[in-house]
């Protein structure tokens, strides 16, 4: 089951495969390498310094990930990301301690700055040449799916389109006819689960994956009890998996296996990293434009007659209700059962409200929010209760955007769907990037977004 969890994401940790292999270790020893070698280019011995220096970026960089599923684009961003955030931190306690005397700066920063080039050509290195190595030393396992349903359809699918498993399916049995199988495409049937067994003892199959449905229980367990006579690794891919996974992972209470199907992705250590980062960038945040939150303040005050501050209801994590500070912008402070969301050219905005709005500074109350615990720098903007309650009757999963605070920005947002959602259409396409970050969050993706963020303000024309 562990296995058919770790096959939702693309990659296959049966044994440390080649791929696994270059992947746990090519980050941290082109950051190590890059340091010597730009020591040595600068004429600096290899002394204690950096050796320990050494040690510490290792540990900070191992295990290495390719981004092997990635565009190369997402690739280097995010391998960019990562090696920012290891620089700061280098050079936060260097400058703290007074470590970071020890060195020639100039090794120092060529290093820092040269690294992230080197690590994104490396990668792009091992995404060609894995495939190749595997391919031509046969570096591959054959497998066989039992049952061929939406879920073993899928599973040949992902061995298909992802090299990097190095797995090969041969085929699908099944106890139905060809004619009765959809999707099977050009992938043999090669015959029905009574065969099996005999089929693994004569082919030498590798590797079996049962995609049977959980209702047949005692057809799975006669089948495992023909195939204890077969060396081949055995994995069972439960018809669970056919819906999509949000943080989807093996757990276990009193011993017994269980498997989150929907959970968030802040627990644990990554649950103290997405506070931590929170709390740093939001007071410094606040710092920075306490004299711009004062002018958006007095020019709200003098623009029409009302509060500063507009509360709001809105929907927090879990689905709590939580109140949100925003810079009033219309002549009506509405946060009643039905709401009318603002559309271009709406009446009850007023001059100055349509610039805090097209500029977002409107927001800027929400850090007081990520403060109090409320809300998240980064995360699925939350929406109106009365518009809550709406969506989550006509969109498939709606509320399980709210396994996370919602935030100041998120991922929906700054892929063009900020702003109004005046159909259905378009608030599905926002949920599918709301479950998207919370499938794939990483402290870098928030950095992402946030960058992102800024540079949208500037000419983002869906905000009104």
């Amino acid at each position: 089951m562990l296995a058919t969890l770790e096959k939702q994401n693309g990659l296959h940790r049966g044994n440390l495969s080649l791929s696994s292999t270059i992947e746990t270790f090519l980050d941290p020893f082109v950051s190590v390498g890059m340091l010597f070698v730009i020591a040595t280019l600068f004429g600096e011995a290899p002394a204690a310094p950096y050796i320990i220096l050494s040690l510490i970026v290792f540990s900070l960089t191992f295990p290495g990930s390719l981004f092997l599923r990635d565009r190369f684009r997402r690739m280097a961003r995010k391998t960019f990301f990562n090696w920012i955030l290891i620089a700061l931190i280098l050079l936060f306690f260097g400058e703290a301690s007074g470590y970071i005397d020890f060195f020639h700066k100039a090794v120092l920063y060529t290093w820092l700055g040269v690294t992230p080039l080197a690590l994104v050509a490396m990668n792009a290195l091992a995404r060609w040449a894995v495939p190749f190595i595997l391919a031509r030393e046969g570096n591959s396992h054959t497998a066989v799916i039992a049952g061929c349903n939406e879920t073993g359809v899928r599973l040949a699918q992902n061995f298909a389109a992802n090299q990097f498993i190095g797995v090969r399916c041969v085929g699908y049995f099944d106890d139905r006819s060809r004619e009765r199988l959809h999707g099977i495409g050009n992938t043999p049937l090669l015959g029905n689960l009574s065969q099996l067994a005999e089929y693994v003892g004569q082919h030498h199959v590798d590797h079996i994956y049962l995609a049977l449905p959980m209702a047949t229980q005692p057809r799975i367990l006669q089948l495992l009890d023909n195939l204890k006579d077969t060396t081949a690794s055995i994995f069972f891919a439960p018809d669970i998996f056919v819906t999509e996974l949000i943080q989807g992972r093996v757990d276990s209470v009193g011993g017994m296996p269980v498997v989150a199907v929907c959970e968030t992705p802040f627990t644990g250590a990554s649950g103290i990293v997405k506070r931590l980062s929170d709390v740093v960038l939001s007071l410094l945040i606040l710092v920075l434009i306490s004299p711009l939150m004062l002018a958006v303040a007095i020019g709200v005050k003098l623009s029409s007659p009302g509060p500063v501050i507009f509360k709001q209801r809105r929907y927090g994590l879990d689905g709590k209700e939580i109140v949100v500070y925003k810079f009033r912008s219309m002549t009506t402070t509405d946060d009643g059962s039905q709401i009318q969301q603002a559309i271009k050219g709406d009446q009850r905005i007023t001059r100055f409200g349509a610039f805090i709005r097209r500029t977002s500074l409107d927001e800027l109350p929400q850090f007081i929010n990520v403060l109090q615990g409320r809300m998240s720098i980064v995360g699925p903007r939350p929406h109106a209760v009365a518009h809550n309650e709406t969506y989550r009757k006509l969109i498939k999963g709606y509320m399980v955007r709210h396994k996370v605070k919602p935030g100041i920005t998120g991922w929906a947002q700054v892929n063009g769907y900020r702003g109004e959602t005046e159909t259905v259409d378009k608030m599905e396409k926002r949920i599918d990037y709301d479950l998207e970050y919370l499938r794939t969050w990483s402290l870098g993706m928030d950095m992402w977004i946030i960058v992102k963020t800024a540079l949208l303000v500037l000419r983002d024309r869906n905000a009104y």
